[in-house]
């Protein structure tokens, strides 16, 4: 028997003799469910650590020794025995005697005695036998003696010893994505490489006579290949590694041949030809190849004739040849798709949004809808863009965000809430 999309994007039994192609939209919950179920991490490879902006970590960040090493100064000035200063004021200062300097990644030789006093920077080692720092700005020095005018109590501008970080604690969890800070953070452990999942090949392949390269000169009928562009850019973006790009004509022959030469890659996204019409070859090529069907059209607009399907380490993607439509589809599948793939399987940020203007929203499909966020007294306010054909590339342009009109929804009015799903890079 055929096989059709379950509640979760997987398998159960269709009627006896229903095409695969007949079979109603699989909503965009279980679009994505069944995408992530056959998106397993690939495998773990070292990261030098300053290669790894963006990576996924794989493995728990340890720390073998606490951060910091040891006390230190949390300012200019001197290292002292509270004791020594418990009385120091304005009118009565205390006199203690300059016996030695601690500078960053200089410590002194000697500890610290009563009615001593040893300068230090900003970092730098507390010497043994101090018990606070006293403040440049409270002090005067007199050759070989400082005077201090204000009572330092016992911890004063310390930085304890594994403040920052434990010895032994786990810093940063598996599929952790490495920024700034974390980068920073594992160079505080002193790791020189980290384990991550290797990054995902992505092969994006192009489908139209239509189509011609950026630059190229357009013929009658033609228009330049954006998808090109546009498709390969946001997998670079959601952390692709190598990305190939290619295009097929509207031949079967052609287009069997071209997507096989493409099936070593993790992820082959094909933009257009995946619909039922005369020159459309791609799920026809698909099924030969023995790419296996999850799924095929979704419950969202713009982004409905999206095809899904797998072989063992390969999953293949079918967006719409519309180039609104494809960049859509891409960042609700492939790009959670090329998390799961690194070992992340985070979520996009979303938020909820005031409607700032009414907009339409006929059909019973979810909707995403390319809007415009702007904060306000009251939190995040979106205004629909007025053009929403799947064709206008330039909706992009402004958009910060999509928002997710729920199927069977009318007409929006200003004031409404909206879940949004915000479109900053990952």
């Amino acid at each position: 028997m055929a096989e059709e999309p379950g509640p979760a994007g997987l398998a159960r039994t269709a009627p006896r003799g229903e095409p695969r192609s007949s079979r109603g939209p699989i909503s965009l919950e279980d679009a994505r469910e069944a995408v992530l179920s056959r998106a397993a991490p690939l495998p773990v490879e070292p990261v030098p650590l300053d290669c790894a902006l963006g990576r996924t970590l794989a493995e728990p960040a340890v720390a073998r020794q606490p951060v910091q090493g040891f006390d230190n100064s949390q300012m200019d000035g001197f290292a002292v025995r509270a004791v020594d200063a418990a009385s120091a004021g304005e009118r009565s200062p205390a006199r203690l005697r300059i016996v030695a300097e601690s500078s960053a990644g200089h410590p002194p030789r000697r500890g610290l005695g009563p009615g001593e006093a040893i300068a230090i920077s900003t970092g730098a080692m507390l010497p043994d036998g101090a018990t606070a720092v006293v403040r440049v700005e409270d002090t005067r020095r007199e050759d070989d003696a400082l005077l201090v005018f204000a009572r330092v109590p016992p911890g004063a501008n310390i930085r304890r010893r594994g403040e920052d970080i434990a010895g032994g604690s786990t810093v940063l969890e598996p599929g952790t994505r490495l920024g700034a800070a974390e980068l920073g953070v594992l160079a505080s452990l002193g790791a020189a490489s980290v384990p991550c999942h290797r990054q995902p090949r992505v092969a994006v392949l192009t489908c139209g006579d239509e189509l011609v390269q950026a630059g190229g000169r357009l013929a009658p009928g033609a228009i330049h290949d954006s998808n090109a562009l546009s498709i390969p850019a946001l997998a670079k973006l959601a952390g692709a590694g190598a990305v190939s790009t290619g295009w097929m004509p509207d031949e079967a022959e052609a287009t069997r041949t071209t997507i096989a030469a493409r099936l070593d890659a993790d992820v082959v996204a094909i933009c257009g030809g995946v619909s039922v019409g005369e020159h459309d070859h791609v799920k026809g090529a698909l099924a030969e190849l023995g790419v296996e069907e999850a799924f095929w059209r979704v419950a969202l607009k713009p982004g409905q004739p999206t095809w899904f399907g797998s072989r063992p380490g390969t999953l293949v993607f079918g967006l719409p040849g519309n180039p609104v439509s494809a960049m859509v589809a891409f960042l609700f599948l492939v790009r959670p798709a090329l998390a799961g793939l690194q070992g992340s399987r985070s979520e996009r940020p979303r938020t909820i949004a005031v409607l700032d203007n009414d907009c339409d929203t006929p059909g019973g499909r979810t909707r995403a809808l390319r809007c415009r966020l702007e904060l306000k007294e009251d939190g995040w306010h979106a205004r629909v863009g007025s053009r929403q054909g799947s064709h206008v590339l330039t909706s992009m342009l402004d958009a910060d965000a999509l928002a997710l009109v729920p199927a069977g929804t009318g007409a929006l009015r200003a004031g409404e809430r909206l879940e949004v799903e915000l479109l900053e890079p990952s």
